[in-house]
């Protein structure tokens, strides 16, 4: 296994540390910044969220630059994505920082793209991350970070910068979604 693929698989392994320092509750306190409060254990979810998910950018420059993207590669990748994200939402959701409903859309477009990928997957071919989703993943990313920290720091001046974020991480998410199925649609029309 190469360097790259160590990594994501990092990314994966870090899930579970997000999510329990998500939902268990620990009595480190609060700390205040600026007036604003923020549970100590919601700071290091925060952290291993998004040093997890700054790791997607590093495997993939790694696999690129020393010539070591793999099939393997190319399905962890977006596999360990939709599990960050995933387990994150379904953390916020119960924190109730999040409605159910934007956490279904996100979360069954992650499930939609990838049944279409095990679909081509079983014919030999792969589908590669596209440049929409990978943006979708930076937006997604922003937007559960902003919503593990409490829109912090822009909650201090009233600035709902985490609703503006999560709104355009579901429409992105929608349109990326409807993009891998369009470009891709002879995975689908061969198998009918």
């Amino acid at each position: 296994m190469n360097l790259a693929n160590k990594i994501t698989l990092t990314r994966i392994f870090l899930v579970p540390i997000v999510m329990f320092f998500l939902l268990v509750n620990f009595d480190f306190g609060k700390l205040s910044i600026f007036g604003v409060y923020i549970r100590l254990n919601e700071i290091i979810a925060a952290f291993v969220f998004i040093l997890a998910a700054s790791t997607d950018g590093l495997d993939g420059y790694i696999a690129r630059k020393k010539k070591m993207v793999t099939n393997l590669g190319k399905f962890l990748d977006p596999l360990a994505d939709k599990l960050l994200i995933t387990a994150a939402l379904i953390s916020l959701v119960e924190m109730d920082r999040l409605e159910a409903y934007v956490a279904v859309i996100i979360i069954s477009r992650e499930f939609a793209v990838t049944g279409l990928r095990l679909v081509a997957a079983a014919d030999g071919q792969v589908i590669a991350a596209s440049k929409l989703g990978k943006l979708k993943t930076v937006v997604q990313i922003v937007a559960v970070s902003l919503l593990i920290l409490n829109n912090f720091p822009f909650s201090y001046i009233n600035l709902p910068l985490d609703e503006v974020v999560l709104f355009f991480a579901v429409l992105i998410t929608i349109i990326s979604g409807i993009d891998y199925f369009y470009k891709n649609s002879h995975v689908i029309i061969k198998k009918i």
